[in-house]
């Protein structure tokens, strides 16, 4: 059973719309996909409908989540981002609606300002248009500034425009303000969804949380790693395993698909059965969709 457990659509910063994420996704031969867009669940709905046009009830599994952006201790006197997939989670949450929408508001004026600071500077792109071609409820991020620049032939592709211009080195990179991410934990378990710490050794993104940190949010209520990633070497995939079995957190595997904005293919990292199962049994505020 092939199971991806982190994937984007155009809600957030993937280049498959919701329905088409499910197409590639089934055409992958991939048994399950969890839709994971950057802090929104605007895309469950168009997906959920995808997966019931199959009509094959049972051959294919869609677990609706989330990747929440948070700010985390990294257990050296210092603070990093982190990442957390969130799952099976009530939508409606009022607590975690109205964080979703700060997040939002506030990646949406990052990109806006990101983009008028570069067209000031004399490249080629055109702010308004950016923010226009972005769905109402979508975050948006530097990935809709990366693909302006490949259209306006200023780079090749997002890569080079993250590497020479929107990485956190970079002259044209902004910041935000993420959300602690105990609070997030919290709000997540009291929505009741369960939460898996995204690529948290993925050192070559830059500085990453340490194995106290994991151990302090295990105690706190995480429910589980992301050990298989593309951003994992093997010894790293080894470490985190064996962390996650000393601490009884659920062990994923995800590909962070984002479509043509990366290289990596949907399904090119799975999950475990066991731990899908796993993570369903611990959730109560949405359902799996098949």
């Amino acid at each position: 059973m092939l199971i991806d457990l982190h994937a984007h659509s155009t809600e957030s910063d993937g280049t498959d719309t919701p329905s088409e994420l499910v197409a590639t996704a089934v055409a992958a031969g991939l048994d399950a996909i969890a839709i994971t867009d950057h802090d929104t669940t605007a895309g469950w709905a168009e997906a959920e409908r995808a997966v019931r046009e199959l009509g094959r009830p049972g051959t294919f599994r869609l677990v609706p989540g989330a990747e929440l952006s948070c700010s985390s201790p990294d257990g050296n006197g210092g603070k990093v981002t982190v990442h957390l997939l969130a799952y099976l989670f009530d939508p409606a949450s009022p607590a975690l609606v109205r964080e979703q929408s700060r997040l939002r508001a506030e990646r949406r004026e990052r990109l806006h300002q990101m983009a008028r600071q570069m067209a000031d500077d004399g490249f080629p792109i055109d702010p308004e248009a950016i923010m226009a071609g972005l769905p109402p409820d979508s975050p948006g991020g530097r990935p809709h500034l990366a693909r302006a620049l490949v259209a306006a032939g200023t780079v090749a592709s997002v890569d080079e425009a993250f590497a020479k211009y929107l990485s956190s080195g970079g002259s044209y990179y902004l910041p935000r303000t993420d959300t602690p991410v105990r609070r997030a934990i919290t709000m997540i378990a009291e929505a009741g969804g369960a939460t898996v710490l995204a690529h948290p050794f993925a050192y070559k993104r830059g500085p990453v949380v340490n194995a106290e940190v994991i151990a302090e949010l295990a105690d706190h209520g995480l429910a589980g790693v992301e050990v298989d990633h593309p951003d994992h070497d093997e010894p790293t995939r080894a470490k985190l395993r064996e962390l996650a079995a000393e601490l009884d957190l659920i062990p994923t595997g995800s590909s962070d698909y984002h479509g043509t904005n990366k290289t990596i293919r949907i399904g090119q990292e799975t999950t475990a059965p066991d731990s899908l199962e796993r993570i369903i049994a611990r959730c109560t505020g949405s359902k799996v969709i098949s």
